[in-house]
């Protein structure tokens, strides 16, 4: 009866709990690292402080954000680059992924890697964009296309697989 203990089940919950919770409090630490370098570590500057109310929303603690300016105003700190990467998915289907790095060759392979695994091959520039509008921070459908159940399943997938890899911030589809 191995994994029926009480412990064992309290043990498995928080440690996907807490997975969860890094995978957060690693985004937005990214995030407030690079609006405060843009700040240079001024917490007044609108982009940093709209940051910070974001990570808090999400329930990210102020030593995390702390660590992640501080970080940010020490010399030598490494520069964060916003990246977006354009593909088209399952049933013609378009994504666009956004990344936030320190190194563009890493994440460029990460996601060519990710892509290639699923049969699919990122695609220029401005060839998925037209079917998206820019709305502060998120990229918004202008026009949506319904799928399959299998082409829904495969963009299921190639979503997760894109989250779950630590340089890619947020994946957007114009699927319905």
């Amino acid at each position: 009866m191995a994994g029926h203990n009480k412990w064992k089940q309290i043990k498995d919950k928080k440690a996907k709990t807490d997975g969860a919770k890094a995978k957060v409090y690693s985004r937005y630490s990214k995030l407030v690292l690079m609006e405060a370098q843009k700040a240079k570590g001024n917490k007044t500057a609108p982009g940093l402080r709209a940051v910070i109310e974001r990570a808090k929303a999400e329930n990210v603690t102020n030593d995390v954000i702390e660590r992640a300016i501080k970080k940010a105003t020490e010399a030598g700190s490494a520069a964060l680059e916003s990246i977006t990467y354009e593909t088209y998915g399952p049933g013609g289907s378009a994504i666009i992924i956004e990344a936030l790095t320190s190194n563009k060759n890493k994440a460029a392979q990460e996601v060519k890697h990710i892509l290639t695994k699923n049969g699919f091959a990122l695609a220029s520039i401005g060839s998925a964009s037209w079917a998206f509008k820019r709305e502060g921070t998120t990229w918004v459908p202008t026009s949506t296309l319904p799928l399959e159940d299998s082409d829904l399943e495969l963009l299921e997938k190639l979503v997760g697989e894109l989250e779950d890899n630590e340089e890619v911030q947020d994946v957007f589809t114009n699927v319905e």
